[in-house]
Parts: structure tokens; sequence; C-alpha cells
């Protein structure tokens, strides 16, 4: 019996030993991502503890389910509110660029989906498809821009994903997110509801988000001090509701730019949209490589820069409150009209009018 009793001693000891290395954090000891980081191991483990988790740590993402699970009311507060849901994916390139990265910009970019919808946006899923070899540097860069983009707009990042694939079969990395907000009651927003005579804000100056990007590939003979406008617009949007609450329809400018929302619109309502050349901010920089490339800062994808139609009695009290919210820049661009149906035509300065039709091809490829 002595034996057998000295045995179950050594084997407890044993599994206590065990025990006590297995409850160690999971240590991230390489360098660049593996197609281990990818396999759902102690490799994957890892990389989610300590890159992840370290940035976004949340009490709904630390729970680590399948599912981010959180109350309802902590959402919908209030009766009659309806939910508003925004999906998208990121593959600029280059990942880092002057003014933000793909990180700030797969926050933004959902967060501003959801505020041009009258949405509070309130949780953020994540995404990520790595390239094996990139640098979990670059990763935890990306993170981190993520996690500060995510703090500024008041969202929390509530779950995620994370996948490999092997070399040559990604570009470094893509991003999807998908948010969910919550839309008061009483807003109405859509293209129905507008109406001729609105008049048309833009909340600041265009073009700066696509040509930082294009300058940054250096593929191109053109260096400026060029710098993404990517941010959130949420606080924006909220300012402007506030100010103008019969508000009638907004849209971020982002990929085909501010003539690709227009158009949009015009062809919803199936009236003219009348834009001001004055109204068109563009800064000198922005336009001077927009010059040189023979593109139409119109066309070019914006990160940080909303459309909104209000009634033309509400125009200067929304104008005031943007100025006011962090958008100095914001003016009126033109008007909802009768004539010509369907389409947006540009008014210049010395008194004639050309048309601003719909983007043709994709002269930016890959700018978001």
């Amino acid at each position: 019996m002595e034996p057998k009793n000295r045995l179950n001693h050594d084997e407890h000891k044993v599994q206590s030993n065990i025990s006590r290395v297995r409850a160690r954090p999971f240590r991230l000891t390489e360098d660049r991502v593996t197609l281990a980081h990818g396999s759902g191991g102690k490799a994957s483990a890892a990389l989610v503890e300590q890159v992840f988790l370290d940035a976004y740590g949340n009490p709904i993402l630390s729970a680590g389910g399948d599912s981010a699970v959180v109350a309802a009311d902590s959402i919908i507060r209030d009766a009659g509110s309806a939910v508003a849901m925004s999906t998208d994916s990121y593959v600029v390139n280059p990942i880092e660029f002057p003014g933000g990265s793909i990180g700030d910009l797969a926050i933004n970019g959902t967060v501003n989906d959801l505020a041009v919808a009258g949405a509070q946006p309130a949780l953020i899923s994540v995404a990520f498809i790595l390239e094996e070899g990139l640098e979990i540097a670059v990763v935890r860069r990306i993170v981190e821009d993520m996690r500060a983009a995510a703090d500024a707009a008041g969202v929390t990042i509530a779950t995620g994903d994370t996948k490999v694939v092997p070399k040559g079969a990604g570009d470094k990395l893509y991003i999807t997110t998908a948010g969910i907000g919550t839309i008061q009651p009483n807003l109405q927003l859509g293209s129905e509801q507008v109406q001729v005579g609105d008049r048309i804000i833009i909340s600041g100056p265009i073009a700066d988000h696509g040509m930082a990007v294009m300058l940054a590939r250096g593929d191109l003979a053109i260096h400026a001090p060029i710098e993404s406008d990517t941010r959130a617009l949420n606080s924006d949007v909220q300012a402007l509701i506030d100010a103008a609450p019969q508000v009638r329809w907004m849209r971020d400018a982002t990929r085909g730019g501010v003539a690709t929302v227009l158009n949009e619109l015009a062809r919803s309502t199936g009236l003219g949209v009348a834009i001001d050349e004055q109204g068109v901010r563009v800064r000198d920089m922005t336009r001077a490589a927009c010059d040189m490339l023979g593109i139409d800062p119109l066309y070019v994808a914006n990160e940080g820069t909303f459309v909104a139609v209000v009634p033309a009695a509400q125009t200067e009290a929304a104008l005031q409150a943007l100025h006011a919210a962090g958008a100095p820049e914001a003016v009126e661009l033109g008007q909802v009209v009768e004539e010509p149906a369907a389409s947006v035509v540009l008014r210049t300065g010395f008194g004639g009018t050309r048309m601003v039709d719909m983007l043709v091809g994709d002269p930016l490829p890959r700018i978001c």
C-alpha cells in the first residue's frame, strides 16, 4: 500500500506542475505571422491574447465566447428606436499612409456608415485576414490604430476573428468590420424625404484621402504633404441632427467621391441637384495633385467628409452646429432643384453650368 500512496502523491505533484504551466499566458515568440497563427492552436491564442486583447480588452470581448453577448437595453435605450447595422471590408494599399492606416480606416468607415444613417454607433466586430510573413510589429500598429479610433468614436470592439493565408495569397492584411447602432425615434432619413428647395451641405474639404493614398504608393513622381481625412463623423452628425431635426438625407462621400453620392441622390429622388463651384472646397496641395494627374476632385474618395440635405430654413443652424462640433469648413454646397431631373449640374464661377455624371471606371483602385 505504501508504494501506491507514494505514487499517487507523485502523480498529484506532477499534475500540479502541469496545471501551473498550462495556466501561464501563451507567449508570442515569433516576430512574423505564420500559418500556425491561423490554426486555432497555441500560436493563435498567443496572437489573440498578446496583440488583440491587449489592445481591445473589454468585458464583452474578454468573455471569449464565439459570439458577443450584450444586454439589449445597453444598446437600445429609447422605446421605438430602430437598430442599424453596417459592414465593410478594407483592402487599402498601402496599409499605412499619411494621416492614417487601414486600422483606423476600418473603424471610422463603419462608424460613419452608421452615423449617416442617423444611428449612434455602439458595437463593432473586427475580422482580419493576415498574410504569412507579415511582421507582428505591423499588426500591433494597425491594432493600436483601431483601438484609438474606437475610443475616439466611443464604440466598443465586441468580437472578432483572425485568419492567415499563405505568403503570396494576400497582400499584407485585409480587415472586415461590422457595426450596430440605434436610431433615435422620430428621425426620418431617406431620399423620399428630399424636397425641391432643400439645401445641400458638405462637412469639409474633399479629395484628401484619395490623393494621400495615391501619393503614398510611390508609383508617381509627385511628392506632397497631403494627409487622409479619415476620422469618425458621429459627433458631427449628431450635432447636425440636434440643430436641424428635419434633416432629410445624409451620406459619407467615400468611393466615387461627392459626385457619385450626389448622383445617387438625384437618381433615387428623380430630382435635380445643382451645386456651386465655390462650395467645392479643395485644399491647394490636393487640388494641385489632382490637376497633375488629370483627376476631378469631385470623384476622389473621402473618409471624413459627409453630405447632408436639410430644409432651407435649417441650413444656417446646421452649419453653425457643424462649425462648433469640429467641422469648421462645413459649407452650403448647393440645392435640390426640379430640373434637370435625376441629374447633377455644377454652376461655375463664370455663370456657366456643366453636367457632373456618375463615375466611370475606377481611377483610384484599393483606396479604402
